[in-house]
């Protein structure tokens, strides 16, 4: 019997987030570090704007040195839950957080007065596993596949990029028509061009 595509992720990202949870603290550390340098050596990285990260939870690989080193015009932001959407709202460190229904921290405001997906420059996204064809596999819920439908209609920006550890890429993600594919993917090692 064949296995659905529901059966083939849940097993990918279990697999996958098991991995991605017993790399020791020396080897995350480095590696967000090393993603914070290919995440601004993007050729569409940009000088100013509002450009999103996440908040890095069970074994994901953190965004704090690229935050830090964004350039001065650049405005960083944070997800926020609204309706079945993200929504963007600019934190610094010390700035008040939220925890949201999934457990995430998240800018303590409003989420009407976070802005829509389409005001970003560009939008690190988290994910549980990629493959060489810019495909995503995220962790299930669709909330960035649902924020960015735009984007299967209209090029960037926002131009969309996955921070990962080189460990969490497959062979093949299983898509589905509503899946949004990736312009970029940085890991510790190198950085995956799939549109420019």
């Amino acid at each position: 019997m064949t296995q659905s595509r529901t059966d083939r992720c849940r097993l990918m990202r279990t697999g996958l987030r098991e991995a991605r949870r017993g790399l020791p603290a020396p080897q995350r550390i480095a590696g967000a570090e090393q993603v914070a340098a290919h995440l601004l050596d993007l050729p569409f990285a940009p000088v100013s704007g509002y450009v999103a990260g996440y908040w890095a939870m069970d074994g994901e690989i953190g965004l704090h040195a690229w935050q830090l080193r964004l350039p001065p015009g650049c405005i960083y932001c944070l997800p926020v839950l609204h309706g079945d959407l993200l929504r963007f709202a600019p934190w610094r460190p010390g700035d008040a957080l939220v925890t949201n229904r999934y457990g995430i921290p998240e800018p303590a405001l409003e989420p009407e007065s976070a802005l829509p997906a389409d005001a970003m420059s560009l939008v690190v996204v988290p994910l549980v596993g990629f493959d060489a064809a810019g495909d995503r596999l995220g962790m299930g819920g669709g909330w960035y596949d649902r924020s960015f439908a735009f984007r299967r209609e209209r090029p960037a920006p926002p131009w969309l990029v996955g921070a990962a550890f080189g460990l969490q890429q497959v062979e093949r993600v299983p898509v589905a028509d509503w899946d949004v594919g990736l312009d970029a993917v940085c890991t510790e090692a190198s950085t995956h061009l799939f549109r420019e």
